[in-house]
């Protein structure tokens, strides 16, 4: 038996896809009062139970779980880059993965928890998943601080290496469309280009980066959970993983691919970007990914043009994994 936190939302979701496509379906889904686009993501899947993420907790401080888990795939959180509640984060981010954590470890459950590349704020840092530089980094938000608040404790609690931290960078793809502001460029930009022939960006405001020169690391959906469900096979694999492809592309490329899976000429039109992110705004992101596989991970990820062909199948009629 499993339990998936945030297994109604995006990645959560697609993780519950590839368990049962694994055979596995003795799973506990835990999530919030799962909204009617939420409910889309659990549409075909096989589990056994849905869980308010409090009663969670209740059933595992009173012992009233039932059998005990095999693993716990910790992915719900707070995932907005614009919400500025310290103490919301602390509490539903931080607080709630240790909960989990500590329990996981006294009773010999597999833990694999969601971190964040949003924990390497600027960059300056560099993006190297080693302790020695998850010691060191500021990220520039509230999530990104949250994310790396659970990493610093499992890393100063000795812990970090018995369980497994997974630092998601750009990840897009289907059962993405309940995240509205939050959705990926890609989903949030194909009616418009459908509908007006043309993509927006932010402008930049670093002479080193063009207009849509920004870059990020994007990994398909289906890369992350194939990592995700890797570290759930391989039990002695524990410690803090960078879940990219340790290939940063531009804005303008991710814009182009869409074009071109539509057939369409690419037309970009770029506007400014709000004050309120300005001073927080990454301008280059790429997971370095060595640790990863020297973990023994070797499969090889989806380019970007190949996932977004594939994503655009999905969002041609808003369908899901």
């Amino acid at each position: 038996m499993v339990i998936v936190t945030g297994g109604a939302g995006f990645i959560g979701s697609c993780l519950l896809w590839k368990l049962n496509r694994e055979g596995i379906s003795d799973i506990i889904v835990v999530d919030e009062p799962v909204s009617p686009e939420k409910e889309k993501n659990l549409k075909g899947k096989k589990f056994n139970d849905l869980l308010d993420k409090e009663k969670l907790l209740s059933l595992i401080a009173s012992n009233k779980l039932g059998k005990k888990a095999d693993a716990i795939f910790h992915l719900g959180a707070c995932s907005s880059t614009t919400v500025m509640d310290e103490a919301y984060f602390v509490k539903n981010n931080v607080e709630y993965s240790k909960k989990l954590a500590v329990y996981s470890l006294s009773n010999d459950i597999r833990f694999i928890y969601a971190s964040s590349g949003a924990t390497y704020g600027d960059g300056s840092f560099g993006f190297s998943d080693g302790d020695e530089v998850t010691l060191k980094l500021k990220p520039l938000n509230p999530y990104g601080r949250s994310k790396q608040a659970v990493d610093l404790w499992a890393i100063n609690e000795g812990i970090a290496d018995k369980i497994v931290g997974l630092k998601y960078f750009n990840v897009f793809g289907p059962n993405e469309y309940h995240k509205k502001d939050m959705m990926s460029v890609i989903a949030k930009s194909f009616d418009k280009a459908v509908k007006d022939k043309k993509i927006r960006l932010f402008k930049s405001y670093d002479s080193e980066y063009k207009n849509g020169g920004q870059k990020r690391d994007f990994i398909y959906v289906k890369d992350a959970v194939e990592a995700t469900y890797y570290f759930f096979e391989n039990r002695g694999k524990g410690g803090i993983y960078n879940i990219g492809t340790g290939k940063a592309r531009t804005w303008n490329d991710l814009a182009k691919a869409l074009f071109n899976a539509l057939g369409m000429e690419p037309v970009i039109e770029y506007f400014d970007m709000p004050e309120n992110l300005k001073a927080k705004y990454q301008y280059f992101t790429e997971a370095e990914i060595s640790k990863l596989r020297n973990a023994g991970y070797k499969k090889e990820f989806y380019g970007l043009e190949d996932g977004v062909r594939e994503y655009a199948g999905f969002l041609k009629g808003r369908t899901y994994l």
